[in-house]
C-alpha cells in the first residue's frame, strides 16, 4: 500500500504558470481556474524581473494572487527570477502553462516554448486559450484603462480593482 501511495504521488503532475500578474485579471484567473482541474498542483510563479517599471511591487501582485486563488487547494503563488526552466526544474514541474489570445502571442509563445524545450527537455509547454469573454484582456490594457478613469469592473477580481484605484488617483 505504501508503495502505491508514493507512486501515486510520484506521477502527480506538477505545473507552473509564470507571470507578471501586474495586475492580475480575470483572464489569468480563467486560465488558472481551468488549470487547476488539469494538475495535480499548479504553482502561479510570479517573475520577479520582468518588467523594469511595475505598477504593482512583488509582493503586492503576490497579495493579491494569494487571495483570489485561496479556493483552490492545489493553487500556490510563488516568486522567481531568472531562468524560468531551472525554476520549473526546482519545483519538480513537468509542464509549463502560458496563455494565448492571439495569434501575436503565440508566435512569441511558440519561440520561447522551443527555447525551453531545448534548455529542458523533460518539461513540456501547454498553451491555453482564455474564455472568449478575455480573448482581448492584458494587464498592460487594464492599467492603461483604470490610469485613463476608465471602469476595470468585471476585468479585474474586486480586490485588484480597488487596489488599482488606490494606485492610479
Amino acid at each position: 500500500m505504501t508503495h502505491r501511495m508514493e507512486t501515486e504521488r510520484s506521477n502527480s503532475v506538477i505545473a507552473v504558470y509564470p507571470g507578471s500578474f501586474d495586475p492580475v485579471t480575470n483572464g489569468h484567473l480563467d486560465v488558472i481556474a481551468r488549470g487547476a482541474k488539469i494538475f495535480d498542483r499548479l504553482i502561479v510563479a510570479v517573475a520577479r524581473n520582468l518588467e523594469k517599471d511595475p505598477l504593482f511591487a512583488v509582493k503586492e501582485r503576490v497579495e493579491m494572487l494569494e487571495s483570489v486563488t485561496f479556493d483552490w487547494k492545489n493553487v500556490e503563488v510563488d516568486v522567481f527570477d531568472g531562468l524560468l526552466m531551472e525554476y520549473a526544474r526546482e519545483k519538480g514541474a513537468r509542464v509549463v502553462v502560458r496563455g494565448i489570445r492571439a495569434i501575436s502571442d503565440y508566435e512569441y509563445e511558440l519561440q520561447m516554448a522551443m527555447m525551453n524545450r531545448k534548455i529542458e527537455p523533460q518539461i513540456e509547454t501547454v498553451f491555453m486559450l482564455p474564455g472568449e469573454a478575455y480573448s482581448y484582456l492584458s494587464s498592460r490594457i487594464v492599467k492603461e484603462l483604470a490610469r485613463l478613469g476608465g471602469s476595470v469592473k468585471g476585468l479585474v477580481p474586486p480586490i485588484v480593482e480597488e487596489r488599482l484605484r488606490a494606485k492610479v488617483v
